[in-house]
């Protein structure tokens, strides 16, 4: 099975005990998707938390640096680490890293948590569907008001792809120009669809996002924090290069199954993927945490808590043989 991406080589390495903290990126969920499909944490920062330094797009906010690990306090010792205020960062936080070595626990009693079954009707594999609902007595445990609640995100895929696209084409239109032969179908695909941009639809995807940051933040004014698959589909075969369904809809680019990560890219808000449990087949699933702007902090304590109440981290997934 593939075990995700793009960061997915060191989820595996960390699953297989090789390592025990990795770093990586995320765009449209290069950090939370290979730490769900591998069962261990990927945690998507706020923009600017984690500086990012060796970039030609230091200013474009949807891709953001962060951590990999097998628990939540592994993730939160990487950030006390790698995050803090850089002025060779145009956007990092000023916050010192120090805020996150202090102790993780957390009385979560009467904290309102917003459920979200599939994200304003995205296609869900049932498996995934049944693996989470079988976690909600985990939050009622803690004390936790969980309500059925859906942000609205109107207009995020849109202002993923156009503005992913621009990004793209920004990074690699040099390279295609001078090394199209050498380059997969896929980046120059997202070149090209970088280079049909006009002015305008830039102009208009950076107004849908300010609108739609506004009405997520005030769904966060009754909802402290929000949960969600971090996948729409378990782990699928890693000899397709993407599953052309899911929950009986199909799917027509690599990018379009994995909505319930880059939806959340667009909000700016920080997310993380923790283990869940597995399918009846033994596929990790992964539970998506997102937290009000900036409120990192909350967003690992509340996975912290999640991760000793259940313990899915200390399972590892089924090795892959020779002929699997």
């Amino acid at each position: 099975k593939t075990p995700g991406g793009s960061s997915g080589g060191a989820a595996v390495a960390l699953a297989t005990g090789m390592h025990p903290i990795a770093d990586g990126s995320d765009l449209g969920g290069s950090l939370r998707n290979p730490g769900g499909y591998c069962n261990v944490v990927g945690f998507r920062p706020s923009p600017g938390r984690v500086p990012k330094i060796n970039t030609q797009s230091a200013w474009f906010d949807m891709t953001v640096n962060g951590p990999l690990a097998r628990t939540v306090g592994d993730v939160a010792l990487m950030m006390s680490v790698i995050a803090g205020p850089d002025l060779r960062s145009p956007i990092t936080l000023d916050d010192p890293g120090a805020i996150f070595a202090r102790p993780l626990g957390r009385d979560f009693a009467g904290v309102r948590v917003a459920w979200s079954r599939d994200l304003g009707g995205l296609p869900i594999d049932p498996r995934t569907v049944a693996v989470l609902e079988s976690q909600r007595g985990v939050f009622a445990d803690l004390g936790i008001d969980l309500v059925e609640a859906e942000p609205d995100l109107s207009g995020a895929d849109e202002v993923f792809h156009t503005l992913r696209a621009w990004d793209f084409e920004s990074g690699y239109g040099e390279l295609l120009d001078r090394h199209r032969d050498q380059l997969k179908d896929t980046v120059i695909w997202n070149v090209e669809q970088g280079r049909a941009l006009s002015g305008p639809d830039i102009g208009r995807a950076t107004r849908l996002r300010t609108a739609l940051y506004r009405r997520v933040h005030e769904f966060f004014s009754g909802y402290e924090f929000l949960l969600l698959p971090v996948s729409q589909l378990p782990p699928f075969s890693a000899d397709v290069p993407f599953p052309t369904e899911v929950a009986g809809t199909p799917m027509t680019t690599y990018i379009e199954w994995m909505r319930t990560c880059s939806r959340i890219t667009v909000t700016g808000h920080p997310a993380i993927s923790v283990p869940a449990g597995f399918t009846p087949e033994g596929l990790p699933v992964g539970l998506q945490i997102v937290g009000r702007a900036r409120d990192d902090w909350g967003v690992l304590q509340l996975a912290h808590a999640f991760e000793l109440a259940t313990e899915h981290w200390r399972r590892r997934p089924a090795l892959a043989t020779a002929g699997d």
